[in-house]
This record gives C-alpha cells, sequence and structure tokens, in this order.
C-alpha cells in the first residue's frame, strides 16, 4: 500500500511520484498534447506557401482567335496615287493562332507577404497555447485524485492503528471477564467497533483501488500499493501575479489583431510587377502583316494600385478595434475572477494554519483523557461504549489534524495553479 506522506522514509523498491510528476506526464499522455505537432506543421506548409509570393510565376496558355472582320489593307493604300500598289497588299488574316509562356515576377507588395506570415506566426502561437490552456484543465482532475488517495492512505493507517488498539483492548477485556473483573458487554460493544472498522477500511481500499485507476488513466503511471505520493511542501504563497495561460491567450489574440491590421494597411499600398511573354504564334505578336508562325517575345513592368475600395478596408479596420475592446474587456473580467478566487483562497489558507496550530494542543489533550479512560476500563469504572467515545474523539482529532495538513497543501497548490505558476 502506498505511502501519503512526504515525511517517511523510502522503502527500497517503492516507486516515488510527486503532483509535478503527475502534471508532466498528464501532458505527455493526452490526446491534446499531439495537437501542437499538427499545428506546427499546419504553419510550415502555409508560411512555405507564402513565402513562394516572391517566386515568378510560370503559366502556359493557348488560343484560337477568328476574327470576322479584319482592316483591308488594300482599300486604305488603293487611295494611294500609285498604280498596282494594292496589288502587293496581302490581305490580313482573318484566324489568330498563339501559344504562350508568361513568366510574372513580383517587385514590390507594400510588405503584404511579409505580414500575412506575421499573421500565420501568431495564429500558430494562438493553436499553441490553447493547447497549453486545454492542458492546464487536467490539473484540477490530478489534484483531486492526487490529494484524495493521500488522505484515504492517510486514513487507512489511522484505521489500522486504531483496529490494533481495539484488539489489545479486547483481549484485555478477555481476561478481565475470566477473573471476574469485567463484563461480557463491554467485549462486545469492543467487537462491533472492530467490526466497523473492518468495514470502513473495506470502504477505504475500493474508494483507493478506483482513485488509482483514474490516475494511472490521466497520467499513464501506474499507481498501486509499492507506489509513494509525497506531500508537496514547502510552497509559500507568491505575490500573486497572474500568468494563466487562459491570459496569455488574450494577449495572443491582441497580438493577431494587430498583425491583422498591418495586414489591410500593406494591402493598400501599391504593387509593381514585372512580366516576359514568350510566345509563337500566327501572325507572331502584333505583326499582322507577317502571315506565317513565328516565335516572339513581350518585356513589361506595370504597377497596380487600388486607390478607392469604397471604404471596404475602413470597416474592416473598425471591426479589428472592436474586437480588440472586446478581448480587453475580457481579459479584464477574467482577471477578476482569478483574484476573487485567490482572495477566497488566502482565507482558506490562514483558517488552515490556524487550525493546525491548535491540532497539535487538542489531540495531547485528548490523550490525556484516553489515558484515563483506559485505566478507568481496566478498573470497572466506566463501561466500553464510554471509553470508546473518549477513543472515537482522540482519533477524530488525530484525523483532523492529518485533513487539514493535507487540506493545507491543497489549497497551496490550487493558490499557485489559480495564479499559473509552477509548482517546485
Amino acid at each position: 500500500m502506498f505511502v501519503g506522506c512526504s515525511g517517511g522514509p523510502v522503502i527500497s523498491g517503492q516507486e516515488v511520484v510527486t503532483l509535478k510528476n503527475c502534471y508532466e506526464k498528464a501532458y505527455a499522455a493526452s490526446p491534446v498534447s499531439r495537437e501542437e505537432g499538427i499545428f506546427s506543421g499546419i504553419w510550415e506548409l502555409k508560411d512555405k506557401n507564402l513565402s513562394r509570393a516572391w517566386l515568378p510565376s510560370l503559366d502556359a496558355s493557348g488560343n484560337f482567335i477568328y476574327n470576322s472582320s479584319v482592316v483591308d489593307m488594300g482599300d486604305v493604300i488603293g487611295s494611294l496615287p500609285v498604280p498596282g500598289i494594292a496589288d502587293l497588299i496581302r490581305p490580313l488574316p482573318h484566324e489568330q493562332y498563339k501559344a504562350t509562356i508568361e513568366v510574372n515576377q513580383l517587385l514590390y507588395d507594400g510588405g503584404a507577404s511579409k505580414r500575412a506570415r506575421e499573421l500565420e506566426k501568431t495564429d500558430l502561437e494562438i493553436n499553441r497555447k490553447q493547447v497549453e490552456t486545454d492542458l492546464y484543465k487536467l490539473r484540477s482532475q490530478i489534484n483531486s485524485c492526487y490529494f484524495n488517495l493521500i488522505l484515504l492512505d492517510r486514513q487507512k493507517e489511522l484505521q489500522q492503528n486504531h483496529q490494533e488498539l481495539i484488539n489489545k483492548r479486547i483481549l484485555t477485556l478477555e481476561a478481565a471477564i475470566a477473573n471476574g473483573v469485567a463484563r461480557q458487554s463491554d467485549r462486545d460493544v469492543l467487537v462491533a467497533e472492530k467490526l466497523k472498522l473492518e468495514q470502513q477500511l473495506l470502504e477505504n481500499r475500493i474508494r483507493s483501488v478506483s482513485l488509482s485507476k483514474i490516475l494511472t488513466d490521466l497520467t499513464g503511471i501506474s499507481i498501486g500499493d509499492s507506489t509513494r505520493l509525497l506531500l508537496p511542501e514547502g510552497m509559500e504563497k507568491t505575490t500573486g501575479e497572474l500568468v494563466r495561460p487562459e491570459l496569455q491567450l488574450f494577449d495572443l489574440r491582441k497580438k493577431q489583431l494587430d498583425a491583422a491590421m498591418n495586414l489591410l494597411q500593406s494591402k493598400r499600398m501599391p504593387k509593381a510587377f514585372g512580366f516576359a511573354t514568350l510566345g509563337y504564334g500566327n501572325p507572331p505578336g502584333n505583326n499582322f502583316f507577317k502571315d506565317e508562325f513565328a516565335p516572339y517575345y513581350l518585356i513589361g513592368a506595370g504597377i497596380k494600385w487600388n486607390i478607392f475600395d469604397w471604404n471596404k478596408t475602413r470597416d474592416e479596420k473598425q471591426s479589428l478595434v472592436l474586437q480588440h475592446n472586446l478581448l480587453n474587456s475580457r481579459k479584464e473580467d477574467l482577471a477578476g475572477q482569478l483574484n476573487r478566487l485567490l482572495e477566497g483562497k488566502s482565507a482558506e489558507i490562514a483558517t488552515l494554519e490556524s487550525l493546525i496550530a491548535t491540532d497539535k494542543q487538542l489531540i495531547e489533550v485528548r490523550k490525556g483523557i484516553t489515558l484515563v479512560a483506559e485505566s478507568q476500563l481496566g478498573n470497572g469504572m466506566i463501561t466500553a461504549t464510554e471509553y470508546l467515545n473518549e477513543l472515537n474523539a482522540e482519533r477524530q482529532a488525530i484525523i483532523s489534524h492529518e485533513l487539514h495538513k493535507i487540506n493545507l497543501a491543497l489549497a497551496k497548490v490550487e493558490y499557485l495553479n489559480i495564479c499559473g505558476q509552477e509548482i517546485e
């Protein structure tokens, strides 16, 4: 059976597990953690495509055109006072054949490609932080199983000690009954208490097995009888600085909006490009007087600038500003909720520390009362029921002390989790 306290000795063969181990193993075992690699792969593909905007594009095309009406150069030149010249001019063809390869090269895009890549990189950061946020939610489940297992183990230890004491008192009473100085009814009371303890131990065992299975499923760590769960110690309250991944996610979303704003601005900048066309056709290029197939080429450059977009960009910018304000509002609301949780948790920590300070005094007083009751029972001055009342009061004081210590450790862990700070 595993041990729940961190102060005890390490038994050979025990596997020591800490709360931080459970967090790390749960993160690694969760299917959500694999999403980070998927998001990275998606970003790499998108970034490659965006970087290719600066590579020249290569397009091939071909077409056939039939013109129903073309310029008759014979009629135009026939009016000249040169006899027979019109007969020398061949009519322009009605058909045009063309096959081309076009090369286009972006020369200046106003920073649109760079801004688009920055936006995609921000999307990757958001997706990664969302994965971290989803994994962070596992901590509350792990805390519940981990600390309940420690509590059940400590309760089992106290129940076994109590059971051993009851067995000794039963043997003592049996000897006293044989000597005629004790009653059978007193022994029956202790036997009933022993049976009650056996039921509690069985219930404890069933709950421990169930919680161990859940913790094993969450972390992938085999939690068994030889596993030793350490109770976190030495955790001091911090300044309460909030570094929760949810808050960082809000900051990244605002960064994403800023990147989108920059992209909108860059799209309004003029674009410059160069182009070249290598073709083969009849007539070749714009040489309509040459009625034969021949190669030709074109080289040029251009600029494009959308000087008016019907205020579309202005409205999109205003939408981004409104989304930015919404994120600020939601972040402020979440920070307020977390700060209120911290205040409540601080009060809980202070209360538990105060209770622990008086628990030891109460236990010592209860032990003294139990010793007196034990002596009185042996002398026949009180009944076994009265003795059990005092013994159970001492036991309850010890259980309360252990419960307060475990709950204090849990409260401190939850305080750090609310802040978003790591547990050493």
